[in-house]
């Protein structure tokens, strides 16, 4: 008989790849999503707020166990101690798995952390992406979570059909930083100063730096007219500058496949799936020393100084260490692991054992154990 499990959400990528590649065989099945309260729900997260995320929810509908993700960023401590208690009155047990330490959208980390507090405490079981996650939720909370890594992003079929495509300018080292709509821990122009004075001292160097029209335009909704004004003034022969509205599926993947390397401009967080986005189709990727980055597995690392400060002859050097990497991105880019395997093969191994690892972790809360 299936597991019938409530996850928080379900439509999000990270949570439709925990599911083995063989569907038949997996004795998962988890709830569709419920259509959310409101109407306007933001683009990429159709589920917005979680409906399943009500005492009253949880009453009337059946499941045997609620796996909380994300999308709690609405919801008081209060509220989900409500969650918790509802659960426990079902004898449905709470899991939930610590994506963020420090909520990417949020300057102030108070909130989360007492969110995190509720839902770390009152879990059966509580699940992270990387060692280093592990150890600091063990430290705060005295509880050891079990760690499965991010499965792939990328479907497999599209991995595939990139692994065989020549996407990748030859003669050139194509950096590529995305800002998209300036959430709360992306960093602006002293980072992208730094990296364009690193591209221009590579051969064929070039910073590609995406933003969306509602940052850039002067009627955006979230206009950043200083950065604006600087990208501007940069554009040329070392910036290509691109400013275009959110990306489809097959275009991210597109654009993250042209890249040579991947800079992540945060200033704070936790874990990417951006990065494992990446890594499906043979990306490096450039990462900051915050957060458990390094831990989930970044190519390259970055440093801020404590006093909040872009350390910037690091994040040179490590711009530098990427250019440098020409085979092990050639490798990549034709679909290899560095052990030789292929990255579809890798990622479609890696997904079975995450599926196999989520059920046993699911049947050992319903049995008690």
């Amino acid at each position: 008989m299936a597991l019938r499990v409530a996850s928080v959400p379900a439509s999000h990528v990270y949570i439709r790849h925990l599911s083995s590649p063989a569907p038949l065989q997996d004795p998962v099945q988890r709830l569709p999503d419920p259509p959310p309260a409101r109407r306007d729900a933001p683009t990429g997260a159709p589920w917005w707020p979680p409906a399943m995320l009500d005492p009253e929810w949880i009453t009337t509908h059946d499941f045997d166990l609620m796996h909380v993700h994300f999308g709690f960023d609405a919801q008081t401590p209060a509220q989900l101690s409500s969650v918790a208690d509802a659960l426990d009155a079902k004898g449905a047990p709470l899991v939930y798995t610590v994506h963020d330490l420090w909520n990417p959208h949020h300057e102030d980390s108070g909130l989360h952390e007492s969110q995190l507090e509720v839902l770390v405490t009152r879990a059966k079981a509580v699940i992270t992406l990387s060692q280093q996650a592990a150890a600091e939720i063990e430290a705060r909370w005295g509880v050891r979570p079990r760690v499965i890594p991010h499965p792939h992003v990328v479907d497999l079929d599209r991995m595939d059909a990139h692994a065989h495509a020549r996407q990748r300018a030859t003669g050139e080292f194509r950096l590529g930083v995305h800002l998209k709509s300036l959430r709360a821990n992306m960093a602006g122009i002293p980072l992208l100063q730094a990296a364009i004075g690193a591209v221009t001292e590579i051969p064929g160097g070039v910073l590609q730096v995406n933003v969306h029209r509602d940052v850039f335009e002067d009627t955006g909704t979230r206009h950043d007219a200083e950065l604006a004004a600087w990208l501007r003034a940069q554009a040329g022969s070392r910036l290509d500058l691109r400013v275009h509205d959110y990306f489809s599926d097959p275009e991210l993947f597109d654009y993250l496949a042209s890249l040579h390397a991947s800079l992540l401009p945060y200033r704070f967080g936790t874990h990417s799936g951006w990065m494992e986005a990446a890594h499906d189709l043979g990306t490096p990727v450039i990462a900051p020393d915050v957060g458990c980055y390094r831990s989930q597995g970044a190519d390259h690392v970055y440093r801020w100084r404590q006093d909040g400060a872009l350390d910037v002859p690091s994040l040179q050097q490590a711009i530098r260490a990427a250019a440098e990497q020409p085979r092990r991105a050639a490798a990549e880019s034709a679909g290899q692991t560095a052990s030789g395997e292929s990255l579809v093969a890798w990622r479609r191994r890696q997904r079975a054992e995450i599926a196999a690892a989520h059920a046993e972790v699911y049947r050992r809360v319903l049995s008690g154990t």
